[in-house]
């Protein structure tokens, strides 16, 4: 595991999964405009040192939703962790435990709810919703019951985004690789399309492109899981979430996988932030490679960031010691961007700290 900063690691991790594997993970829609963005964009914010304010201690340790991790750093729901590792979720929810921090679920993970959970770390669920209500039923009664924490509800994915890559590639699972979660309703088997994309394929077909608003009401009787919506990035969706009561936002665009041309998450952090008024919380996925990155988020107003591919990438370079060597170098790079600004403590941050850059 020979890598110095998450950069590095994706390069590495591409020659140890298969080509249809790398590309699922590390792709996006359409040009791909919006995945890159991600993370060009973090360049565009500049931050502010304050000097002479005595580090030498430093506190990263936090609360989101009420809940104590480590440091404002939690794993991101991503599908299939077994394209990277045998272990899988299991790994990586290890790894997030090791590290201290929250580690999110996926609906389409290939490892059960209850075996992720038993793995110890604090875990969230992030729910995909059926146009079988029964499906959406069992899966959130299922986490409650599970012992997660929060339910983490996916709202930018009425259908898949046209992911090229996954196209000509004809993506679908490997043998022996299935959506878990899904055995108990017949639904774990992806469909074998004769062009294009499985997964397109098997989404149309079962998620529930009708979701609205109203629902909400209805997962919320159903559970009494605190609810973040994940996919929000705009002020307007903002203030219609903590109308309905969430108690969290992700600002995220799917790490660019769904409507390509959309904005970096981190430049309209502010925007959703102001919105929102504290009336949530805010965190924010998309393209975080480094402790500034996350240091950059926090002054602009989220509680904690979300990583999702590189854990993937740690994953197939160093199983649940890469994946856990990614949380932790996020750690120090984080403890020293706070230091080096400053700043004494996560929660004590503004906006003075960053400026938008001149160029």
């Amino acid at each position: 595991m020979d890598f110095e900063n998450l950069i590095e690691l994706e390069q590495l991790a591409a020659p140890q999964m298969t080509q249809m594997a790398y590309d699922y993970v590390s792709g996006g829609a359409g040009d791909e405009l919006t995945l890159r963005d991600n993370r060009a964009a973090w360049q565009r914010w500049q931050l502010r040192p304050r000097v002479l304010r005595d580090v030498s201690r430093v506190n990263l340790a936090t609360t989101v939703l009420g809940q104590p991790i480590r440091y404002p750093v939690i794993v991101a729901p991503t599908a299939f962790h077994r394209l990277a590792h045998d272990q899988g979720e299991l790994a990586s929810s290890r790894a997030a435990a090791a590290a201290g921090t929250i580690f999110t679920a996926s609906t389409v993970s290939t490892y059960k709810i209850e075996q992720i959970v038993a793995q110890g770390a604090n875990t969230w669920f992030q729910l995909y919703c059926y146009r079988d209500a029964g499906v959406t039923r069992q899966l959130v009664e299922r986490a409650t019951a599970g012992g997660c924490t929060a339910l983490v509800i996916t709202a930018d994915t009425p259908y898949v985004g046209r992911r090229e890559r996954d196209v000509r590639n004809g993506f679908i699972l490997p043998a022996g690789v299935e959506m878990m979660n899904l055995q108990d309703v017949s639904l774990e088997d992806m469909p074998r399309t004769i062009s294009g994309s499985s997964l397109a394929t098997y989404i149309a077909g079962l998620w529930n492109p009708a979701l609205s608003w109203r629902d909400l009401a209805w997962i919320r009787s159903l559970t009494n899981l605190p609810i973040l919506i994940k996919g929000i990035m705009t002020a307007e969706d903002a203030l219609i979430a903590v109308e309905h009561g969430v108690a969290g936002i992700v600002v995220s665009n799917h790490g660019g996988r769904q409507l390509d041309g959309v904005p970096a998450t981190i430049d309209v952090l502010a925007e959703v932030v102001t919105a929102v008024a504290g009336r949530a919380e805010v965190l924010l996925d998309g393209g975080v490679r480094r402790g500034s990155d996350v240091l950059k988020a926090l002054a602009l107003g989220a509680k904690a960031v979300l990583v999702g591919r590189p854990i993937i990438w740690g994953l197939a370079v160093g199983g649940e010691a890469g994946a856990l060597r990614v949380l932790e170098m996020l750690y120090n790079e984080l403890n020293l961007a706070l230091a080096l600004a400053g700043q004494s403590d996560v929660n004590s941050l503004d906006a003075n700290l960053v400026v938008a850059a001149r160029h």
